[in-house]
């Protein structure tokens, strides 16, 4: 168990929105007054309380908000793209792909399914089917025992949402929570996990910029409970690397000291 979940400290969140929409677009403002970055933020902050200390980083602030020293910092990072995926720097990506196979862990919202660290990490199109009108979609939970899926109500129902169908081009996930139906008869995969290295990453489709989803009580609950579940056990973050072992020599040097010293 890592030092900082065993003393009790709060988990370091940030919360990563592209900040367009928001700006460009008066009936976003009007939905989403404080960015949808904002609104993500309240969520988490409602169902954790004193259990995460939450930042916001935005697509226009200096490299992106996501220094080396706020990533370092960061023990899950929250991410939310759509129409500028293209403007965020390949250099800030590389850092982001080194920190999560490190144990940083990664939530990917929505229209993030093409950012580049999603497709980075994924190694696929990540592509998939859309119809951007107002449809219903019904979440249903396909894994009741998984911790992200924790007082989920089952299904529960988006009035109003953008339309996400398979085929979805993404690796096979190592867990499939939830999966979603439309009105048009589409099903989708909507909420996945993966991990890549020592990293956790969840993949939840619901929310988009034209409609109030991140405002929605069930929505918010799964985003919180996938921080918690992203956030690593490890005691300190290091990327897997190459190690030479001598027959038999399971547990020496490497900086192993014992099992009750890990």
């Amino acid at each position: 168990m890592s030092s900082a979940i065993a003393s009790g400290q709060p988990m370091r969140v940030v919360v990563w929105g592209e900040n367009v929409h928001e700006q460009e677009q008066q009936e976003v403002r009007d939905i989403y007054p404080h960015g949808m970055h904002g609104a993500i933020k309240e969520g988490i902050e409602e169902n954790l309380g004193q259990r995460a200390v939450v930042r916001t980083a935005t697509l226009q602030d200096p490299e992106h908000g996501l220094t080396e020293e706020v990533l370092r910092d960061t023990d899950v990072l929250v991410w939310w793209g759509h129409a500028a995926h293209d403007q965020v720097a390949d250099d800030v990506v590389d850092r982001i792909q080194r920190h999560v196979l490190a144990g940083m862990g990664l939530l990917v919202l929505h229209s993030g399914h093409w950012s580049k660290i999603f497709g980075r990490l994924m190694g696929t199109t990540c592509t998939l089917r859309w119809r951007s009108k107002d449809d219903r979609e019904i979440v249903w939970t396909v894994d009741p025992t998984h911790p992200i899926a924790r007082g989920i109500p089952h299904p529960f129902i988006i009035p109003a949402q953008e339309m996400y169908g398979e085929f979805f081009d993404v690796p096979a996930p190592d867990e499939l929570v939830f999966l979603s139906t439309f009105s048009g008869g589409e099903v989708f995969r909507s909420g996945m996990t993966y991990r890549r290295g020592y990293g956790r990453i969840f993949y939840f489709s619901p929310g988009d910029q034209d409609y109030p989803v991140y405002h929605q009580q069930e929505v918010r609950r799964v985003i919180a409970n996938a921080v918690e579940w992203a956030r690593t056990d490890r005691p300190e973050r290091t990327s897997p690397v190459l190690l030479r072992y001598e027959r038999e020599d399971f547990y020496n040097g490497h900086g192993y000291t014992g099992a009750m010293g890990n």
